[in-house]
């Protein structure tokens, strides 16, 4: 069997040997700033996934979720994220203040099509930002203000084809390791019990959600 990574493309040229050109109509619904139907939406979304990279290229993924309308359009062009009780890694963080750079998709519960920014962004204290907003829990320390550059719509097949929104479609937890079964698995501390790990889930969901 050959290396995964063997006879991987190498040049962006190369990807439309595979596929066709995009249509003109998703390279024109990108609209570049927040507009009412954007406000709308960002309005209704209680989760939204945050993508940034390190200065060494290193990429990230972080979810944030709150009530409904957690994240405040400042303007047109720019948007606030509180920062919520976490791990305190601060991965997500450090990389925009490293990168200055942030995509982000919201998700809206029951609804097929997500909402996409792209766009520079910073990691502001500033107390006249930070009282603008809708605190998760404890007033936030810091909020990711980003500056929209990319704005549109993505399309729902990804969500039709996983029927994410469909009970029937969801797997049986009996046949999938608990949380606190994989935090101890992955934590390889041979002192540590499942019974503490779950005791500190329960904590941290009863006690230390703000």
């Amino acid at each position: 069997m050959s290396e995964p990574f063997d006879g991987a493309i190498t040049r962006p040229e190369q990807l439309r040997d595979f596929y066709d050109s995009p249509m003109e109509v998703a390279l024109r619904k990108d609209i570049g700033r927040i507009d009412e139907l954007c406000r709308r939406l960002i309005a209704a979304a209680p989760m939204l996934f945050v993508a940034t990279h390190a200065e060494d290229g290193r990429a990230d993924v972080s979810p944030r979720g709150g009530p409904p309308g957690f994240v405040t359009v400042l303007d047109d062009e720019h948007i606030a994220i509180p920062d919520a009780t976490g791990n305190r890694r601060l991965d997500t963080l450090e990389n925009v203040v490293s990168t200055g750079r942030v995509a982000l998709i919201f998700v809206i519960p029951g609804r097929d099509t997500t909402l996409r920014v792209n766009g520079s962004a910073v990691v502001s204290a500033a107390p006249d930002v930070l009282e603008r907003l809708t605190p998760v829990g404890k007033p936030p320390r810091a909020a990711i203000v980003v500056r929209a550059e990319e704005v549109y719509t993505h399309c729902p097949k990804a969500f039709v084809r996983s029927k994410l929104w469909d009970p029937e479609s969801w797997p049986d937890p009996a046949t999938l390791p608990t949380s606190a079964e994989v935090s101890l698995a992955h934590q390889r501390n041979p002192a540590l019990t499942l019974e503490q790990v779950q005791e500190r889930e329960r904590d941290a969901l009863a006690n230390r959600l703000e």
